[in-house]
């Protein structure tokens, strides 16, 4: 994380950028509506040139005048302060990871602003004050080299892994270089396996063979912008010399590779992934002299690991009945075996349930369930007689997430949070069922004030929509509720109850209320949930978010003045279309790292990875349904919208940073109220810094307070 500057005012020369800002402030002048029609020419298609000078120069212009309004606010520093102490507190709970006989974690606070990735023993780790010992230091190494080297993970060579090939990415975009790094000598490994930055996909075979999906040259990545050539490669080859295995399509997401291993750490099978769309999946084993055996599993199915020999799967479409295997309906969890095509139920959720994450161990598989959207961890195990279920004692009404198994025993670690409840962190034995809570994190603000309520919205279609409510105790309902409003609802992810400090420290503990809301395209309620908001049926996602909107209003939680929302992503989209489509409802907007223009998503970046769920705008008929929601090409002259926040990331290599400035720019461009705030590195997620996600956290901040708790509302 090494720019210059944390401002693009930098990147360019004083007289040079006010030139190029008066230039481009011009071109901004006459009022100019984008058009959905096929083939017309884009006015701010200029600013999709990511670091394009005179883009560059517009966003430079934009930072400066959204920090004279946010920055310049006397609450902001405050803000900023508070933001900054939960986020670099000594007293957080370290992710672990289990590697070999250890536990690992990549550590980051106010000293180690890139973070530290260290290790120590797992009786350590289960005192106060663990032991840690630093394996590599992500400040000294971005020193050393001049870059801006975020951690992006490390695949270790099991058993002992000891040796792993390290993810770094130079700004924090999904792009990584990958070196070969010995921990116990805690070093690069001189002349090992080292892959020059791209989106890339490397698997050890064994200590000196390699599998390796990457950019090989022309004519290799997917319109996605990921690798479809997978090739094997030897310890001391060029990649000239890498023998290739699989090769896919362009029209493809990705290929890569998934090795099924024992327990200790041999591989049973090596299989080729390819993905035809993004949510399909093709296996096909590795043979002995070189073939490919393609396994006959559903294309829509997900792997979670391999235990007692069998594939560990769940399958997101309806599997009908076949010579090796009964029918199976959508969302069932199954062990499949590679050998034969034989399958066998696991477990198959109810109507309000969801298997929401799944884990494997020794020979355990551990499944984290959503019931209404509440959570609870499930641990299975083989018998002769098909697989036994045992619940772990793990607090009721709590999100529960695994954050490591460890294949080579049946240990575990689980987190427990919510709303007002800060995360513990339990040890599972997962084959005895015993379970012991080994820390917690300190209250990060003041919770006592709070409820949280679970509610239902009744939307457009008549369906049941779920949503929380975190509110004040005495709050009185006459609508003068400050209320931020959260929506994601797509690609099959479920939002459940988290513990957020900084909006607790900033919002609740403020007197604003916060509201998550379950709407169809999420996967709170399996597959058939998502499948309900695909592709021409989208809209159900945004009139289920309106219906959340309007319940709150009509119960007199808030009013629309003082309701506001945010997304971010694919929450972009959602949020975007709100406020173009329910001009009444909002008065502000948080609209984050977002896809907005649906008319071209499919040409930036990874955006033709999503056409599964989106709908491709280059045919005609998706076109008709995506252009009446794209918010791009959906603004008018004559409305008047909410002003909306909205930022994004200049090295986010995932949605591309297009969308959010063309949208402002149109907005501009007609003359309505915004605010835009582009950070020069972290990625697609944002937060690689924590001084620069303090920042960030403090503008969302003092934007929702100047707009929905200011009296007079601005």
């Amino acid at each position: 994380m090494i720019p210059l500057s944390r401002s693009l005012r930098s990147a360019l020369p004083g007289p040079a950028l006010a030139l190029l800002l008066l230039s481009s402030t011009a071109a901004l002048a006459a009022p100019v509506v984008p058009s959905a029609a096929p083939g017309a020419p884009d006015p701010y298609g200029w600013l999709e040139e990511v670091h394009g000078t005179r883009a560059l120069a517009w966003v430079a212009g934009e930072n400066t005048r959204t920090a004279a309004r946010l920055e310049a606010d006397p609450r902001y520093e405050t803000y900023r302060r508070e933001a900054l102490a939960v986020l670099t507190a000594k007293d957080r709970i370290p992710a672990p990871r289990f590697l070999g006989d250890r536990i690992a974690n990549l550590w980051q606070d106010d000293a180690h602003v890139k973070g530290v990735w260290r290790v120590t023993t797992a009786a350590s780790y289960a005192t106060p004050d663990p032991a840690w010992e630093t394996l590599l230091d992500l400040d000294a190494l971005s020193k050393a080299e001049g870059r801006n080297w975020i951690f992006k993970g490390a695949t270790c060579l099991p058993p002992q892994e000891t040796r792993c090939l390290v993810q770094l990415s130079n700004g924090g975009g999904d792009a990584v270089e990958i070196r070969e790094f010995d921990t116990t000598t805690r070093s690069f490994v001189p002349g090992g396996f080292h892959f020059a930055s791209g989106k890339q996909d490397v698997e050890w075979l064994d200590a000196d063979t390699v599998l390796v999906a990457r950019d090989w040259g022309p004519g290799t990545l997917t319109e996605s912008g990921y690798p479809f050539v997978l090739k094997r490669m030897k310890r001391g080859q060029t990649e000239a010399e890498a023998q290739e295995i699989y090769r896919g399509a362009a029209t493809d997401v990705r290929v890569g590779a998934t090795l099924l291993r024992e327990a200790d750490g041999r591989v049973a099978q090596a299989l080729v992934d390819r993905s035809p769309a993004f949510f399909q999946s093709e296996w096909r084993v590795l043979q002995p002299d070189g073939s490919l055996r393609l396994l006959d599993l559903p294309r829509h199915a997900e792997l979670h690991g391999y235990v007692a020999g069998r594939m560990i799967v769940t399958v997101n479409e309806a599997w009908a009945a076949s010579a090796t295997h009964p029918a199976f309906a959508a969302g069932a969890l199954l062990a499949y075996d590679p050998a034969n095509g034989a399958a066998a139920l696991i477990a198959a959720p109810g109507p309000t349930q969801t298997f929401d994450g799944v884990s494997v161990t020794r020979d355990r598989v551990l499944v984290q369930l959503l019931d209404n959207v509440n959570g609870a961890l499930d641990v299975y195990a083989p018998t002769d007689k098909g697989w036994t279920k045992t619940r772990l004692p793990l607090p009721a009404g709590l999100a529960l997430s695994v954050r490591a198994a460890d294949r080579g025993s049946n240990r575990a670690y689980v987190q427990s949070e919510g709303f007002l409840e800060p995360p513990a962190l339990w040890s599972v034995d997962a084959a005895t069922g015993a379970v012991a809570k080994i820390r917690s994190l300190t209250p990060k603000f003041d919770a006592s004030k709070d409820v949280v309520e679970q509610r239902f919205a009744v939307s457009t279609d008549g369906t049941r929509v779920p949503y929380f409510l975190v509110r004040p105790k005495d709050m009185k309902a006459d609508g003068t509720t400050p209320v931020q409003m959260f929506g994601y609802g797509g690609f099959l992810i479920s939002e459940t109850p988290t513990y957020r400090p900084e909006l607790g420290k900033l919002w609740l503990e403020r007197g604003g209320a916060y509201v998550l809301t379950n709407i169809r395209g999420g996967g709170e309620f399996g597959p058939a949930w998502h499948d309900a908001a695909l592709r021409e049926h989208r809209q159900r996602a945004f009139d289920d978010f309106a219906a959340v909107a309007k319940d709150l209003i009509a119960t007199g939680v808030t009013s629309p003045k003082h309701l506001g929302i945010y997304g971010r992503s694919n929450g972009g989209v959602l949020t975007s279309v709100s406020i173009t489509q329910h001009t009444e409802l909002f008065n502000a907007a948080v609209i984050e790292s977002p896809l907005i223009d649906m008319l071209r998503y499919n040409h930036l970046s990874a955006g033709a990875s999503w056409v599964a769920e989106y709908g491709n705008p280059d045919v005609a008929e998706d076109r008709a349904f995506i252009a009446k929601y794209s918010a791009y090409t959906r603004l008018e002259p004559g409305a008047t919208y909410p002003e909306p926040y909205i930022t994004t990331n200049t090295e986010d290599d995932r949605v591309h940073p297009g969308h959010p400035r063309k949208f402002a720019a149109a907005l501009q461009g007609l003359g309505k109220p915004y605010l835009y705030y582009e950070n020069t590195f972290g990625g697609h997620a944002n937060d690689a810094d924590p001084e620069l996600n303090a920042r960030r956290w403090a503008r969302h901040y003092v934007y929702l307070t100047q707009k929905l708790m200011d009296p007079p509302a601005r």
